[in-house]
């Protein structure tokens, strides 16, 4: 397994639902990383700023309230608008001297051009991993209808017998509920659509750019699948 005293980057990717923010939170804790949710990166820049604020990229404005719209109907928000993001809470982290745990970002091929070279120029190619968790599309929107984060934390909640009357996060006691809007089953249904058109070419660009990308079965208990991420990053 990678020496934890060595600066690395491990990227999951996967479709909604499969389980990244559960796998990476219990990955991030394992390994020494710091879990990096784009999701809760994007979230914070939406409550940060008023409705009439932009990011100006290459002479184009980007407005945070065009963006969270999006964001809400399950469109992925503009990729030169998370990459931005993105990068510069990348820079901040390897400056700090962290490893990082890499949920959600980058999600297209625009992201990855932008996102991998900066990766690389820090952490360094040979320490770069990527895991693919996979689901089939069936599950995807059964977990996301029934999914709830815990108020406080946002952690997220499986959905099973032991949990599904569950009122209260076990690990902090905030109230559970769920993601207005981006878990129904429309929402969801757009939201596989992009995945399977602006997500998976991306898996054809790390290939070509020779980072290996190892298959994880995303279908089954989390610690059975917790075990197969751990054994495939080795």
């Amino acid at each position: 397994m990678q020496n934890i005293k060595q600066k690395w980057v491990l990227i999951i990717v996967g479709p909604p639902g499969a389980g990244k923010g559960t796998q990476g939170t219990l990955l991030a804790e394992k390994l020494n990383l710091y879990y990096f949710e784009t999701s809760k990166i994007l979230e914070l820049s939406f409550q940060e700023n008023t409705a009439g604020e932009f990011i100006e990229i290459d002479g184009q404005k980007y407005y945070f309230a065009q963006e969270f719209d999006n964001w809400k109907k399950g469109i992925l928000c503009s990729p030169p608008f998370v990459s931005y993001l993105v990068q510069e809470k990348i820079r901040d982290l390897f400056a700090k001297d962290i490893s990082l745990l890499l949920s959600g970002s980058p999600r297209t091929v625009f992201e990855g051009e932008q996102i991998l070279p900066l990766l690389e120029e820090l952490y360094g190619k040979e320490n770069i991993k990527v895991i693919l968790l996979d689901i089939p599309s069936e599950q995807t929107i059964f977990r996301n209808s029934n999914r709830r984060l815990c108020q406080l934390m946002r952690h997220p909640i499986l959905f099973n017998e032991e949990t599904k009357n569950l009122k209260e996060c076990p690990l902090d006691g905030s109230t559970l509920m769920k993601r207005e809007g981006l878990d129904n089953p429309e929402t969801i249904t757009i939201r596989l659509k992009e995945y399977k058109e602006r997500t998976m070419p991306l898996l054809d660009y790390f290939i070509e750019q020779g980072i290996v990308i190892r298959k994880v079965e995303g279908v089954g208990p989390v610690d059975e699948v917790f075990g197969r991420a751990l054994e495939a990053i080795k």
